[in-house]
């Protein structure tokens, strides 16, 4: 659309949730350059170094957080996952955790290293939980949103149903009116801006999302996950219980946050979650569905630093 502003809409952000506006926030976006000659964009906030590190899902991007970066008033880093808002696409399309921790943790390096906690959601938290088990100097807190090694394709039928529509839409209308029919709990104020930080008009006219629509959810070096093209994280044939193990070597603070209206996290993964990271605090979101940081924002913040809170 013309005349988009990717930070013009931050004083709506702010006024929908009752959030103090005392003028545009300092945030900025950086390019960090990735081993593989592509590289991986992410929203800078605040002029000091990054206190956190936030991970979007499958099929999201950094604004996504926005609510939340300007509630918290922190400086932070928001990531914009391979394939996915500004980032390059992947050659291979593969965006499996492990594979994506490996890009995310350059950019943690270069962005935040000294970063008090990382929090990712549903795809993003998958690989915060990678970035912690294989680089857990990067890591020093972890949050993860609404997901567990557990997660599959039944239990992300609504999110797959969503990502996996048509490739383009006739108007900004239409890609507005299929995303507020698939997120009932959402105000389309609050997904107008999301389409328009996540969609693009194209040269004919049609409007298409910026996530790479040609997308694998396994490593290249896991077998057990499946080749899916399905969105979320866990579309049909995919699996992610070889992360399990990842659960077990987490030794720093963790939390894990549940969408209490709907949610990808059933009772057992709770349980397996629990008895392979005891110390880990479990809290239920009222209200809010998969994407807590969309739903709930100020109760997720709450969350935030409460784990920010606790001793290293």
């Amino acid at each position: 659309m013309a005349g988009y502003d990717e930070f013009g809409m931050l004083a709506e952000n702010a006024a929908e949730y009752g959030i103090a506006w005392n003028g545009p926030p300092a945030v900025r976006r950086a390019s960090v350059p990735l081993p593989s000659g592509l590289s991986l964009s992410a929203l800078v906030w605040g002029a000091a170094p990054p206190e956190l590190v936030l991970i979007h899902g499958g099929a999201q991007n950094a604004h996504t957080w926005d609510t939340v970066a300007l509630a918290l008033d922190r400086p932070l880093v928001a990531v914009d996952l391979p394939g996915h808002g500004r980032s390059d696409h992947r050659p291979d399309h593969r965006y499996g955790p492990q594979n994506m921790a490996a890009d995310v943790a350059a950019a943690v390096s270069a962005l935040a290293p000294e970063a008090e906690a990382v929090v990712g959601m549903s795809l993003g938290g998958l690989t915060a939980i990678a970035l912690a088990a294989e680089h857990p100097d990067l890591v020093r807190r972890l949050g993860v949103v609404d997901v567990t090694p557990g997660v599959d394709g039944a239990k992300t039928g609504p999110i797959v149903a969503f990502i996996d529509g048509p490739d383009d839409f006739d108007s900004f209308e239409a890609i507005l009116a299929r995303t507020v029919e698939h997120n009932p709990g959402r105000s389309e104020q609050s997904l107008r801006r999301g389409v328009l930080h996540n969609a693009h008009e194209g040269s004919d006219g049609r409007w298409r999302w910026n996530y790479d629509r040609i997308r694998h959810w396994a490593d290249s070096s896991d077998s057990s996950a499946g080749d899916s093209d399905a969105g979320g994280p866990g579309g049909p044939g995919s699996s992610f219980g070889a992360m399990w193990d990842m659960v077990d070597r987490l030794e720093m603070p963790v939390a894990l946050w549940q969408g209490g209206r709907w949610s990808v996290v059933d009772d057992a993964d709770v349980s397996e979650w629990m008895r392979r990271c005891p110390h880990s605090s479990h809290a239920v979101v009222a209200g809010a569905g998969h994407s807590i940081q969309g739903d709930r924002p100020l109760e997720l913040v709450g969350l935030i630093e409460d784990l920010l809170a606790r001793p290293v």
